[in-house]
């Protein structure tokens, strides 16, 4: 059995946030540096052992102000804490080509169980003979679990910034070396 080992495709990788807003309008960030890789049995990427990490600072919502305060101690604290990262610990079959991907969340100090659902979309070849895997995957986690303590209500009594933040995103790997094992 070969190892695979697969790193994220930035170019070809969108990674989200999206948190609510008054709790009527939904508001979408990213992380613009992300880094990543997977090492797998061959192409099965149920065998994979998965780590991602963003660069806090190159979060972006499009907006100047918000993104600043999102680098503050308020939210993710870039200063004191430059990365958020993720590293796979369990993977279980949901059916077919889906699959949860159960991992050790890190935001600021602080590392939490974050449970997502994926979906394999294939691995193809692209023109120029680079093998490439493609993902889905939803999932969601609580800001305060996490020390992203900003906490305002409305005159009306609704939060400005809901605890409940939504991951979505499409990832692209590719694969960068592989070795034999005798």
């Amino acid at each position: 059995m070969s190892t695979m080992k697969w790193t994220i495709d930035a170019s070809h990788t969108n990674i989200h946030f999206k948190a609510k807003h008054l709790m009527i309008t939904t508001v979408t960030g990213e992380f613009g540096t992300i880094e990543g890789s997977v090492e797998t049995e061959g192409e099965d990427f149920s065998t994979g052992k998965f780590y991602f990490e963003a660069d806090v600072a190159s979060v972006s919502t499009g907006s100047t102000d918000r993104d600043n305060h999102l680098r503050s101690d308020d939210f993710f604290n870039a200063e004191e804490y430059p990365k958020l990262t993720f590293r796979g610990t369990e993977i279980s079959n949901v059916s077919g080509n889906e699959f949860d991907l159960t991992g050790d969340m890190t935001i600021r100090d602080v590392t939490k169980p974050v449970t997502i659902r994926v979906e394999v979309g294939g691995v193809a070849v692209d023109p120029w003979g680079n093998t490439k895997a493609g993902f889905a995957f939803k999932g969601s986690l609580n800001r305060k679990d996490f020390g992203l303590k900003f906490h305002v209500v409305n005159e009306a009594g609704n939060l400005l910034v809901s605890d409940e933040i939504k991951l979505d995103g499409e990832v692209q790997l590719a694969a960068v070396t592989e070795t034999v094992e005798a």
